[in-house]
């Protein structure tokens, strides 16, 4: 009731746990049991050492479309990758509908990608992030439903192509930043596609090669 009362969204950060039971007068057992009915639900998500977030889309669960079953992973990769070429436009909604805090949050995370890829460490978390800020600032009540496709893809497709793309992922994620923040859809569309296209060029050359 709180979070639809306060009308948080996705990403959103919820108060710590002792100021959750002074505004809403209960006790801590009973708020933390509360916690795990909504991650299980998957409504929040916590994040150790960091606190308690809503969920990037809430009430999907991790893997919805079942591609864990799937287990010719090269296939995978590819299906996924066309499938999110038919979502690219998104980026130009995204640009054109994005408030001023979804910008901010765009931009961070581009910064934050950034910083990881060129200290070599992890990247896929905050890259998952940089692309679900995207979706969901496209303020359409049916993307974040594809969302999963997006989560989905990008771990393989840092996993297939070994990190080798770090300048142009990059590169990438910069312009398409900035065209949203610039609010130019066909800059942000461009980006986007560009984007793809360079995964896309690699899996398949890793492909042929195996």
């Amino acid at each position: 009731a709180l979070i639809l009362e306060k009308n948080l969204k996705p990403g959103d950060k919820l108060p710590n746990e002792t100021i959750l039971s002074q505004r809403l007068d209960v006790g801590r057992s009973s708020l933390r049991e509360a916690m795990k009915l909504l991650a299980s639900r998957n409504i929040v998500t916590v994040r150790q050492g960091s606190g308690t977030y809503i969920a990037a889309s809430p009430g999907m669960v991790e893997d919805p479309l079942g591609f864990i079953f799937i287990d010719n992973k090269q296939k995978l990769v590819q299906d996924l990758l066309e499938v999110r070429f038919l979502l690219e436009p998104i980026a130009a909604m995204a640009a054109t509908r994005a408030d001023e805090k979804d910008i901010k949050k765009i931009t961070a995370l581009c910064d934050e990608v950034e910083t990881l890829l060129k200290n070599h460490e992890d990247h896929t978390q905050k890259d998952i992030d940089f692309h679900t800020a995207i979706a969901l600032s496209s303020k359409n009540v049916v993307v974040p439903r594809l969302i999963p496709v997006i989560n989905s893809s990008i771990p393989l497709f840092v996993e297939t192509t070994g990190g080798i793309l770090c300048r142009e992922t990059i590169e990438s994620h910069r312009e398409i930043a900035d065209a949203i923040a610039c609010r130019d859809p066909l800059r942000a569309q461009d980006a986007m596609y560009l984007h793809l296209v360079y995964n896309r060029k690699w899996i398949c050359s890793l492909s042929q090669k195996q």
